[in-house]
């Protein structure tokens, strides 16, 4: 199980990428018309140098301005999805290497065209260098492949794709993270007691997150250490001055704590890699958003429903105890907490269950998925899903009045309104 890296130092790269591009336009601004002089001097454009520099002026002007208004279009957007859906969530779209990109072609466009200006009718022989100008005309197509991506990005923020895009970051760390279902299990401390506590590792410095945690370096540090590992916080907890990360156990002399600290990755936010909980944290928040009183949209819950059935049937599906990690020669070295199948069901359903528990739509949809949970899941996992049933019939005859009501809210409908149906065995 290795790390993945995705989204490291993302400030930095957000701005390191435009001024990449800014900098190779200077660059090619003023040594590909020199060039070009120097080396091809009979390659030149038929184009007057009068036109030159007004296509030149043109692009430049052009290009400062559409920069301008597509990127405040956008960020307006961007603004207003994230109070429709979670400010979490349009944070990972706005980070997307397609807006980054983008803003550096349109600055590379509008630098280079400044730059080559200046040798337009260089020293007053009037040409106008073809290489300059094929090089803008190539810009220019850059710019606008560039601007129609852009704008595909944009399109995502429909609630529909944000709902997969977040549910495709959910079923990525699952396949990556757990193993198959028929994989024993190996989580919990060891039937023995421990060796003696060396030493506990604790958090200094402004709060942070828990975002990854590199398991192969860990279990190396304490197989070349002999000693065992216990790490006392959960992927996506945020720890605080004096918080403790780790105990090290064992009976001769402790690794450091800096090769233990740069093993944990911290960082201001929560990220997806090793924290399948993330993404549904995500869609839940995008439901119970969407069932607030200000918004009143069950429809959109009962979407991320479906996203959230199919993270739970690939977690159902896989061997969630996974929390203790030995060497190559079987030795106990690694022990890391990860939640249970409980834990990622109330995840998924209380928060819902109890904002939406007036929503005929949405305790259908819950209805349904709960029973097709039962129905395709292993013997294993039904036992919790069964309370489940039970407290979702139990929610919707204390929140409707009339009989008729809590009838039709105990009906397991995939759509929540307009395809009822039996779905699972009658309980």
């Amino acid at each position: 199980m290795f790390l993945k890296r995705r989204f490291r130092n993302t400030q930095i790269t957000v701005w390191l990428i435009p001024l990449l591009y800014a900098a190779a336009a200077f660059l090619f601004g003023f040594t590909v018309p020199r060039l070009s002089h120097t080396y091809l001097p009979g390659v030149v454009s038929s184009i007057s140098v009068s036109a030159a520099i007004g296509i030149y002026s043109a692009v430049a002007s052009g290009m400062i301005a559409l920069t301008a208004i597509v990127f405040s279009l956008t960020f307006v957007m961007v603004q207003f999805s994230a109070t429709a859906y979670s400010p979490r969530l349009v944070l990972w779209i706005a980070r997307d290497p397609v807006i980054s990109h983008a803003i550096g072609v349109f600055t590379a466009t509008f630098l280079y065209a400044l730059a080559a200006l200046a040798w337009v009718d260089r020293g007053g022989s009037g040409r106008v260098s073809l290489v300059g100008i094929a090089v803008l005309d190539g810009l220019l197509i850059v710019s606008v492949v560039m601007f129609i991506f852009l704008i595909q990005q944009v399109g995502r923020l429909q609630v529909t794709r944000m709902l997969i895009f977040t549910g495709n970051q959910g079923r990525e760390v699952i396949e990556s993270l757990y193993p198959p279902f028929e994989t024993p299990g190996s989580s919990g401390y060891p039937q023995t007691p421990l060796p003696t506590c060396l030493t506990t590792v604790l958090h200094r410095g402004h709060p942070r997150v828990v975002q990854a945690v590199d398991i192969p370096v860990m279990t190396e540090i304490a197989a070349r250490n002999d000693c065992i590992v216990d790490l006392l916080v959960f992927v996506g907890d945020a720890v605080l001055d004096s918080t403790p990360l780790l105990r090290v156990f064992g009976s001769g002399s402790s690794p450091s704590e800096k090769s233990l600290r740069q093993a944990i990755e911290l960082g201001g936010e929560r990220t997806f890699e090793q924290d399948p909980k993330y993404a549904i944290r995500l869609l839940v928040d995008i439901a119970i958003r969407a069932l607030s009183p200000a918004v009143n949209d069950p429809t959109t819950a009962a979407q991320a429903l479906d996203q959230i059935g199919d993270l739970l049937i690939r977690l159902g599906r896989r061997r969630l105890e996974i929390g203790a990690f030995r060497d190559a020669q079987g030795k106990l070295r690694l022990l890391i907490g990860f939640p249970a199948w409980e834990d990622f069901l109330r995840l998924a359903f209380d928060e819902i269950r109890l904002y939406g528990s007036t929503s005929v739509q949405v305790m259908r949809r819950m209805m349904a998925l709960v029973s097709e949970l039962i129905d395709v899941l292993p013997e294993e996992r039904r036992p919790a899903l069964q309370e489940w049933q039970e407290r979702l019939r139990s929610t919707a005859e204390r929140s409707f009045i009339d009989q008729q009501d809590r009838l039709d809210a105990s009906v397991a409908d995939r759509q929540g309104l307009g395809s009822s149906r039996r779905i699972g065995p009658a309980g």
